[in-house]
């Protein structure tokens, strides 16, 4: 069993504070076997799940079920929520046993999809919890050869050391997924039988019980659709014109599944946040291993190690990161860039096997005046090249991405 990062996170958050604990992502991810994995670590806890039909019989008829956990006074127990947010009415209930617990029992919330969707009127849980994410398995996690934040930070684009092992880690994510079941099974055919009732139930039930959309059968063929559409500008017009509803409809639908976290979407970089918000975006899935052309599928692993490491940045405390991809006018593009309290930090270019820094990457760390990196989806590849006056190191993707979290 894998230690995710986020557990040291928990342990560490659980002991020194009150706030609750909110962990939310992709479905299958991994967030009830990290509450689980926690809850061996405490002496008294209790588990609880809203797809257990007696426990939801129990939170009616006992709203504080948690206060007969058998426990030593001196000790705060843990109470694990998960899937809470499919009860009508839980951000009332989350506020009033918090507020009644508070100090005396920790709260671990999971959920699968975001934990404000479609409740977002009625109880303020302001001030109250600490929001993470979990993400599929990355190479940094499978490595342990994460770098420090500040180390990283200083020197983005330095020569990294190799990992022993990490490509043929890289060749299975790459194949398989990071999802935690079928990355440990290891086999391309159990993969295939998981991934398509995985996409199907999330978006027949999940999304279906959750949200008011009832047109499941369209929402489908998006879904469908949508890996097609991964590396390049998304077109909400063409999407609109294959399904035949309206352009508000197919906004409405990308950002229902982003918000059950079937894809994400990354805008491109602007000064000006509002001109960012009105262009294109690109999207990408958190199964990246749904993506069939090489090159995309490269760019969206990619794409979920960058999320990741950004999203773990920032609910650390450790400052507001994002990440962007650049393109200007002459449609001269870069893959990502990196930022850190409304500033560019580093570029990132994916490319499959080139060494050769590409031109644009070039154009812009120019512009940007920003570290640069150029990936490439080859094994034993470290170097910093000479372009246009710019020094850009290109490197294995496997070995670089083994810093981040």
């Amino acid at each position: 069993m894998i230690d995710r990062d986020l557990l040291p996170v928990f342990r560490d958050s659980l002991r020194r504070y009150e706030q609750m604990l909110f962990v939310s992502g992709p479905r299958q991810a991994g967030k009830t076997t990290l509450a689980k994995m926690l809850l061996r670590e405490f002496p008294a806890g209790r588990y609880w799940s809203f797809d257990i039909p007696g426990d939801r019989l129990l939170l009616i008829q006992k709203p504080r079920f948690f206060e007969e956990i058998d426990r030593d006074r001196t000790v705060k127990p843990l109470v694990v929520l998960d899937e809470i947010h499919k009860y009508p009415r839980w951000k009332a209930y989350l506020k009033g046993a918090f507020d009644l617990a508070r100090g005396e029992f920790g709260f671990l919330v999971t959920g699968s999809g975001r934990l404000d969707l479609g409740r977002r009127g009625g109880e303020s849980l302001s001030g109250r919890y600490f929001s993470h994410h979990l993400f599929p398995l990355t190479i940094g996690e499978l490595t342990g050869d994460r770098t420090a934040l500040k180390d990283f930070l200083a020197h983005p684009d330095e020569l990294p050391e190799g990992v022993e092992g990490s490509w043929p880690l890289w060749q299975g994510l790459e194949r398989l997924s990071g999802f935690p079941e079928p990355f440990s099974r290891g086999e391309e055919t159990f993969y295939r039988r998981w991934a398509g009732p995985y996409h199907r139930q999330l978006v027949r039930e999940d999304v279906r019980d959750l949200t008011g959309i009832r047109d499941i059968a369209r929402l489908e063929m998006l879904a469908a659709l949508l890996p097609g559409k991964v590396g390049g500008l998304l077109s909400l017009n063409s999407l609109r014109e294959d399904l035949q509803v309206a352009h508000e409809t197919v906004g409405s639908w990308i950002e229902t599944l982003a918000a059950f976290y079937l894809v994400f979407l990354v805008r491109p970089w602007s000064r000006k946040i509002t001109r960012a918000i009105r262009k294109e975006p690109k999207l990408y899935f958190f199964d990246w291993a749904a993506v069939a052309d090489p090159s995309a599928r490269f760019e969206n692993m990619v794409a979920v190690h960058l999320k990741k490491a950004v999203s773990d940045w920032t609910e650390r405390g450790e400052g507001s990161f994002d990440l962007h991809f650049a393109r200007d006018r002459s449609k001269a593009e870069v893959d990502f860039v990196l930022s850190r309290d409304g500033k560019p930090i580093l570029l990132v270019e994916t490319r499959i096997e080139e060494t050769e820094p590409a031109k644009s990457l070039v154009k812009m760390k120019m512009a940007l005046s920003a570290p640069a990196v150029q990936l490439v989806n080859r094994p034993g590849i470290s170097r910093k090249v000479t372009a246009g006056g710019e020094r850009i190191l290109v490197v294995s993707a496997d070995r670089w991405l083994s810093r981040l979290p």
